[in-house]
């Protein structure tokens, strides 16, 4: 199972709240590519595809593909805000290892 932290949570809670039509969800995803083989991605979703595993996390939906079940379980995204700036962070038990850019990783 994946989590959000809070502060995760109200930051997407944000962000969807601010689309027009408003999105049924959140979709997490790994995808191919970046010089570590992986990379997240997050889009918002007007509806789950029918394999879709659906978490919800207050009235936030949080839909995630089964091939990226395999790497997202046990899984934390948090949202932070620091100096050098703020985004959504994936705090990930199954990564080996990360690029220098922060944003792909391999498992």
């Amino acid at each position: 199972m994946i989590q959000l932290t809070e502060t995760a949570v109200s930051k997407v809670n944000e962000i969807l709240n601010m689309q027009e039509p408003k999105p049924a969800g959140l979709r997490i995803a790994v995808v191919g590519g970046g010089c570590s083989g992986f990379s997240y991605s997050m889009a918002f979703e007007n509806q789950p595809s029918m394999l879709d595993k659906t978490y919800h996390f207050g009235d936030l939906n949080v839909f995630i593909d089964q091939a990226s079940m395999l790497y997202l379980d046990g899984a934390e995204v948090d949202y932070v805000e620091t100096l050098e700036g703020s985004g959504f962070k994936f705090n990930n038990p199954h990564v080996k290892s990360t690029c220098g850019c922060g944003s792909s990783f391999s498992a």
